[in-house]
């Protein structure tokens, strides 16, 4: 009986391959490399194995086994397999990404997908490197009958992703959001069996991912072994993309990820109108800048090259979705302009979490009249729209993200809010719940439990917790012109020093006696060895 790989062997063997090729192309480029020869890999052993599997069950040739396979799969040339790649000395690259293209054209899931990564430029990858990259590929065996369970390998990439953002440092920000983030989330909107769960801003597709695994635990989570949830996402980054789509492959998850940029271009269509959904998630880029392309296009093609360029009037955005309707963020503040996405894209009963940073409690202007139409609704010209859409507001800790040390908040919005929490928001302050990191601070399981446990009590009991929960009205919110803010509602219950003025300025003269001393005893001493007058 041959001994399985386990996931922490499988881990660690996968994120050796990191080192080969350091100091050929930059860190926070391992993971397009790394990843396609995972998928190969995985891909030609699972091929090897059924044929094989075949062969013993059913008598069948070699030959005919192998068509019968091909038949179900796609081709799968002798040149693109694994053995012929390992034993090449020469031309490494063009021959892995013909093995990739093959695939790709036989497989119309991962067109785009595994050709997204060129392996064939020498000048980025010599063979050297890459006959080194295969070899160690080559250690192991990927088959189903071969791993410890056959879905570990969608948790060894999972494993990978948060590596290589570690690796990144900044720049891993850009397509990963710590798990634990993630869990939170998805635990506050509590996606169910049968739901439809959309990501706009989907990354590596951690979030799908999350929301399929939390679906599976319920009862009736499964159908036929899988997470009983249709996942849905759109990537604007075509490498990260690529990486989504062999996440939730590798996971044995079927997904319709989408590549374009949701704000102007969204894919998931119904009609004239963006497709809804049960549950919609997102971390979007915090406060993305000149973020509708066509203006900014149209602008450009207007300046005149001897004066100093303008920026173009946002309030020109015109949509033809019409999800803008609590009004048009500022050119700099893309936040609410991915929240008001979302909204748009939620079903009627739906129920959504996102998350933003700070600014968008308590910025004014335009910020400021989205805000009052998310909380009081809008009476215009142009129609009317519902309030009273946010449930709950959740303050994190700061340093939890890889691309800024800035505090951020989960907004959790609510189309069909309860009886009982209509008219009123659910506050939460959990910027102390956290474990301290030098560079990066992470939520603990106990921290995640607490803030959905707390969640949980004020939806269903409005009950408040000193210091960190409270159930604040509308009332008082207008009171506060709308500024959500939440230190404006919860009292951290950190007393400050009082400080005694009078004290203070006397210790401070007191102080300044004293230095006027020391420097004339200095002055002397300077006049004593000829330095002064």
């Amino acid at each position: 009986m041959s001994i399985k790989l386990s996931l922490e062997a499988l881990e660690t063997w996968l994120w050796e391959s990191a080192n080969i090729l350091r100091g050929s192309i930059d860190s926070s480029d391992f993971k397009n490399y790394i990843f396609g020869l995972l998928f190969l890999k995985r891909f030609n052993d699972v091929f090897e194995e059924r044929i094989a599997q075949l062969v013993k069950d059913e008598s069948l040739t070699g030959k005919e086994a192998e068509e019968e396979v091909q038949d179900k799969w796609g081709h799968f040339p002798i040149s693109a397999r694994w053995h012929e790649l390992i034993a090449r000395t020469e031309n490494i690259g063009e021959a892995l990404d013909k093995a990739f293209a093959t695939i790709e054209a036989n497989n119309p899931e991962l067109q785009h997908v595994l050709t997204a990564t060129q392996y064939g430029d020498k000048r980025v990858l010599s063979d050297a490197t890459l006959q080194r990259l295969l070899r160690h590929f080559n250690q192991y065996k990927l088959g189903n009958a071969d791993l410890y369970k056959a879905d570990m390998l969608g948790d060894a990439y999972e494993y990978l992703i948060k590596q290589f953002a570690d690796d990144a440092g900044k720049k891993g920000g850009e397509f990963y959001t710590p798990k634990a983030v993630v869990q939170l989330v998805v635990e506050l909107i509590d996606p169910q069996p049968g739901h439809s769960v959309y990501d706009p801003t989907c990354g590596s597709g951690g979030m799908l991912v999350e929301s399929a695994h939390h679906v599976a635990n319920l009862p009736d989570g499964t159908i036929m072994g899988k997470p009983n949830v249709l996942l849905f996402g759109q990537e604007k980054n075509l490498g990260t993309w690529a990486i989504a789509k062999l996440n939730l492959y590798l996971h044995n998850m079927r997904a319709e990820i989408e590549r374009g940029d949701t704000l102007v271009e969204p894919k998931h269509l119904d009609g004239d109108y963006v497709k809804t959904f049960d549950r919609v998630i997102a971390n979007p880029p915090f406060s993305a800048k000149s973020w509708w392309a066509p203006l900014e296009l149209a602008n450009e093609a207007e300046q005149d090259s001897d004066k100093k360029p303008k920026a173009p009037n946002y309030k020109q955005v015109s949509d033809p979705y019409g999800r803008f309707v609590y009004g048009i963020p500022p050119r700099g503040y893309a936040d609410l302009a991915f929240a008001q996405h979302m909204l748009a894209s939620l079903k009627a009963d739906g129920r959504m979490g996102i998350i933003l940073p700070h600014g968008v409690l308590f910025r004014s202007g335009e910020e400021g009249k989205i805000r009052e139409g998310l909380l009081f609704g809008t009476d215009t010209a142009s129609g009317n729209q519902p309030g009273d859409l946010i449930e709950a507001i959740v303050g994190l800790p700061s340093a939890l993200f890889y691309n800024t040390g800035i505090p951020a908040c989960v907004l959790i919005l609510n189309k069909q809010k309860p009886a009982a929490l209509k008219g009123k928001i659910i506050i939460i302050d959990a910027s102390r719940e956290c474990s301290k990191g030098k560079v990066q601070n992470s939520l603990r399981p106990e921290d995640i439990n607490r803030i959905v446990g707390v969640h949980k009590s004020a939806f269903e009991h409005l009950t408040n917790v000193d210091n960190y929960c409270r159930v604040v009205t509308l009332e008082e919110i207008r009171s506060n012109d709308g500024n959500l803010n939440i230190a404006r509602y919860i009292d951290n219950g950190e007393t400050e020093e009082i400080v005694d003025v009078a004290a203070t300025l006397s210790q401070l003269a007191i102080l300044t006696e004293d230095e006027a001393r020391i420097d004339a005893r200095l002055n002397r001493y300077l006049v004593e060895l000829g330095f002064g007058t």
